[in-house]
């Protein structure tokens, strides 16, 4: 799986930060919830439509 089939920037969302397709979240986010030592569940739960 290639990470641009993944990560978007669309200067609308977010501030045009990279982020997650169809999610309203940010990798800044997802980055910062890895090194906060979440797991993956956790963060999916994150994201109501996950």
């Amino acid at each position: 799986m290639l990470y641009r089939n993944i990560i978007t920037i669309e200067p609308v969302k977010r501030g045009g930060k990279p982020g997650i397709r169809r999610m309203r979240i940010t990798v800044y986010d997802v980055l910062g919830w890895l090194s906060a030592g979440m797991s993956h569940a956790e963060i999916l739960g994150q994201e109501p439509h996950s």
